[in-house]
């Protein structure tokens, strides 16, 4: 019985559209009600507290170029490159199969609503097939007692009705991947925000190293002057 209820939850979460629908602008809502109700995965989970300030996350939410550069120094597995877009919308890419783009619907504080399009060659992520969708993402975030704490739902669509039934099999799997690969990416993002407030200056000379001259401005800007 204990192991219905996760499938329980997932299936009254699919069956509700959220209240922040109503939240978007309206071309917005309608991509977001049409993944909604199409939606082969719903998925919600918590993350851990982690030591790092909610405004120097916030910072790196509004810099993903400067996030990637950062993932990239610490040397945490995929190795991610972000591309800004010239309508807003952002991309990050591992250039081994695995990528996305997101557009940012809606934002206040504590709160952004993302449009995301990804996809995973066969063999990223341990897919056994190629996985092309489209995702609605609630992020929620906050600063608690012990830290930086965030909530996630989010709504994922197959690019396929063919793709949708042939991964019937594997959506505990998806899903449980999914939940782990979030919690890794939250995780990371949390570690380097701490490090870049303790100690901006070690981040510094392998930002120039890097070689990206857009992370290394919005570094400088955002870390080095206090």
């Amino acid at each position: 019985m204990r192991a219905l209820i996760p499938i329980l939850l997932a299936v009254a979460l699919q069956a509700q559209a959220p209240t922040f629908l109503d939240l978007l602008p309206p071309a917005a809502k309608a991509e977001a009600m049409d993944i909604v109700d199409r939606a082969d995965f719903v998925f919600e989970t918590s993350t851990q507290p982690k030591h790092v300030r909610l405004g120097t996350m916030e910072k790196l939410f509004d810099h993903p170029v400067l996030g990637a550069a950062m993932w990239r120094h610490c040397q945490f597995v995929p190795v991610f490159y972000a591309f800004i877009h010239p309508d807003g919308a952002w991309s990050i890419d591992d250039t081994k199969g695995l990528k996305g783009t997101l557009r940012l619907a809606y934002h206040r504080p504590g709160h952004r609503v993302y449009l995301v399009e990804g996809r995973a060659e066969k063999g990223r992520l341990k897919a056994p097939f190629s996985i092309g969708a489209r995702m609605l993402t609630s992020y929620r975030y906050w600063e608690g007692k012990n830290g930086f704490e965030s909530h996630l739902q989010t709504w994922t669509a197959l690019d396929s009705a063919v793709l949708g039934v042939v991964s019937r099999p594997f959506r505990p799997y998806i899903r449980g991947r999914q939940d782990e690969f979030i919690a890794y990416i939250n995780g990371n993002v949390a570690i380097f925000g701490e490090f870049a407030d303790l100690s901006p200056r070690d981040f510094h000379g392998p930002m120039k190293r890097d070689g990206d001259l857009v992370a290394l401005r919005e570094f400088e800007a955002l870390f080095m002057r206090k």
